[in-house]
């Protein structure tokens, strides 16, 4: 299935928007070790549970991580398969790309 423009665009806004955020970067640097619970984060972040509950949540809704419950305990870990698009989504927007189609496509 072929995507179009303004698909592709509107993921990739998704996930950079929920990378525009300094708490929402430094819970992905802590997730990077390795599946954290909710607890450990708010801890390493010295924030409170509601505040970190709504990045983990726009994190989560961008693909970018993924959750399992435990208990009363939620474990966040990120997910690579996001992080791999979210290369792609980048890269497809790199200058030379840009330049590449337009020689394709003529310019006037």
């Amino acid at each position: 299935m072929t995507q179009t423009h303004a698909s592709v665009a509107a993921r990739a806004a998704e996930v950079f928007h929920a990378l525009s955020d300094e708490t929402r970067i430094e819970l992905i640097h802590i997730l990077r070790k390795g599946e954290k619970c909710v607890c450990d984060l708010t801890s390493a972040l010295d924030a409170a549970q509601s505040r970190l509950s709504f990045h983990l949540k726009v994190l989560k809704d961008a693909g970018l991580v993924t959750d399992r419950k435990q208990g009363r305990w939620v474990h966040y870990e990120l997910n690579d398969h996001a992080f791999a698009e979210a290369h792609r989504l980048l890269t497809g927007l790199e200058p030379h790309a840009v330049l590449h189609l337009k020689k394709a496509e003529g310019c006037c």
